[in-house]
């Protein structure tokens, strides 16, 4: 899951996408809406965490321009909690909304919640003998719970969602890792190797060669 957190004040901007990426997230942040709109035109983002009160571009139009098209969640974020302004931002086109002071589990829980949001990738997805819980992070093959990596389970997480189709390196490295990674890196096939162990016989994953991978 990739979140992109827009947030001016950088101190709490770094300590928000600290602690989604322990929370087992790839992360971006930016610090204005100019770089927000910038930044969701060339990364396809599953959820968007939005200040309100921003500079260059003020939050309430980045969010009327993501909420235009047909991509990430927003959850704006917002000083001002009252039942008036989370009415307006919800009307903006965001999906949640959370005040500020706010409790970090509270996000983490409402972010993942909003990625879940999608029909085809529902909380607990069962594929044969294996079963990926969404929700609690956790992946169990014939009942015995697997030990994964934050990488290793949202890889997994990725291929299940597809149900049988395949999923590029790139749009794997893209979701999975943030803007840090080095897209000519063999990091996505690397903890693929790893993922496969990990799954054990009979193997789950499948190489398309030129394409990339499926379940």
């Amino acid at each position: 899951m990739r979140v992109l957190v827009v947030e001016d004040h950088a101190t709490l901007a770094e300590r928000i996408g600290e602690g989604l990426r322990d929370a087992g997230l790839a992360v971006d942040v930016v610090h204005d809406g100019a770089a927000a709109l910038a930044r969701a035109a060339e990364t396809e983002y599953d959820v968007v965490v939005l200040d309100r009160d921003l500079p260059v571009v003020h939050g309430d139009q980045v969010c009327r321009s993501l909420a235009a098209g047909d991509g990430a969640r927003i959850l704006m974020l917002t000083a001002a909690a009252g039942v008036d302004d989370r009415v307006d931002g919800l009307e903006l086109g965001a999906d949640d909304y959370l005040g500020k002071p706010f409790a970090f589990h509270e996000l983490v829980a409402r972010v993942r919640a909003l990625a879940r949001r999608a029909p085809s990738a529902p909380p607990v997805v069962h594929r044969g003998d294996l079963t990926v819980d969404r929700a609690r992070h956790r992946a169990s093959r014939a009942g015995q719970p697997l030990s994964l990596t934050r990488k290793e389970f949202g890889v997994l997480e990725m291929l299940v969602a597809a149900d049988g189709a395949v999923v590029s390196a790139e749009d794997l490295l893209e979701h999975v890792w943030d803007a840090n990674a080095d897209p000519f890196s063999n990091v996505v096939s690397v903890t693929l190797a790893r993922l496969r162990r990990k799954l054990g016989a009979p193997p789950l994953i499948e190489t398309v060669v030129g394409k990339g991978y499926r379940l």
